[in-house]
């Protein structure tokens, strides 16, 4: 499983989930009707879809899905990533625009508007393989877009669309993995003019970038991100590393972050902040895409827990299934707090303890499935 996302993709008050399954080359659905009832639907085959996006894009009153795809889910420096709109006609119906194709294995693409003109146009990440590129697709109008590259850097596996100067324009944050491990900044001036700023970057060619996300951490009102290294799919068999786990980068302002690591956890991946326990701080869930598998005690799923003062305590929510590489956290039945549905990508052993997609419920106390 690429991503999974929580979204109430047919407006009827229950919150669905959208599933982007590389293997299968689907865009599946798992409705929520009537309340507490999943049933999925097959709702576009994109080859290994990687990442949707929910958004009125027509501005019509229903919600599209922008589909990042790779193209293909194994390494490739084919320009086989593509960006497809899938128009919801307000009826369950979805109907696939290309916006771009034949560019880098896509990732990630987000939309927003990014020139002030009052459309919406997308931040991609291009993943490619030796030779991915973080780019913006400019809408001209009439379905065309044109696309402006911002770095020609391999790895870029996500291009997050946030203020993060707090000058009232759109920026992007983008996470560049492979050799570069690196995190940059694409300050934009309002009207798609975009400097560069390299906002971090690890010494350690194997730090192994898997994901980060955009949060107020501690609520200073300046935009921070979470970021998690566990990626370990250079080795065969995939494997753990002493410095995977969860860290989040303080803005400092001036476009200055400080890193403070969080928690260390083997194989990293999808970390969200959310409030899991009511306090009012946020705390990270974060999953596992590669742990020790053959210790039936190794978690793949954790929420760290946050006492308010930005120092945080490690609790495992689950040890299966195993090898979680996507999570999404939101209130899927109506209760007020956050619940976790998570996708799995088992493609190394052991093929045991597997799962496509799992939701945990959160009681308060603890989260059962």
């Amino acid at each position: 499983m690429a991503q999974v996302q929580i979204v109430d993709l047919d407006s009827d008050g229950l919150p669905d989930i959208v599933v982007c399954d590389a293997l299968r080359d689907t865009v599946g659905w798992i409705r929520q009707s009537p309340r507490g009832t999943f049933t999925e639907t097959t709702i576009a085959s994109i080859a290994a879809p990687a990442h949707a996006a929910p958004v009125d894009f027509d501005h019509d009153g229903d919600v599209d899905l922008v589909i990042a795809s790779l193209g293909v889910l194994m390494p490739s420096n084919n320009r086989t990533g593509s960006v497809i709109l899938l128009e919801n006609d307000g009826h369950q119906h979805f109907t696939p625009h290309v916006l771009a194709d034949h560019i880098a294995r896509v990732a990630d693409a987000e939309p927003a508007d990014l020139d002030g003109d009052g459309d919406l146009d997308l931040a991609v990440a291009g993943f490619g393989y030796d030779d991915g590129e973080t780019s913006w697709l400019e809408n001209k109008g009439g379905g065309k877009f044109e696309q402006h590259v911002l770095l020609r850097l391999s790895g870029p596996i996500n291009a997050v669309v946030a203020d993060i100067n707090n000058d009232h324009h759109p920026d992007i944050v983008a996470l560049v993995s492979q050799e570069w491990e690196e995190i940059w900044g694409f300050v934009n001036d309002g009207r798609g003019h975009f400097t560069n700023r390299m906002l971090w970057g690890s010494t350690n060619p194997d730090f192994g970038s898997s994901w980060i996300s955009l949060a107020d951490m501690n609520q200073d009102g300046k935009v921070d991100i979470l970021y998690a290294n566990g990626d370990a799919f250079d080795y065969a068999p995939p494997n753990s590393r002493p410095w995977q786990g969860v860290q989040w980068l303080e803005n400092l302002g001036n476009l200055k972050f400080s890193l403070h690591r969080i928690a260390a956890f083997p194989g990293a991946s999808s970390p969200q902040a959310v409030d899991v326990d009511g306090d009012g701080d946020l705390d990270v869930v974060v999953s596992s895409a590669n742990n020790d598998w053959d210790n039936p005690q190794a978690p793949s799923l954790v929420w760290l827990e946050n006492n308010g003062h930005m120092q945080f305590t490690k609790h495992a929510i689950a040890t299966s299934p195993t090898h979680l590489d996507t999570l999404f956290a939101g209130d899927l039945d109506g209760d007020g707090l956050p619940d976790i549905v998570a996708g799995g990508m088992h493609i190394s052993r052991p093929y045991t303890r597997m799962g496509r997609v799992t939701m945990w419920m959160n009681r308060g106390q603890k989260a059962t499935h």
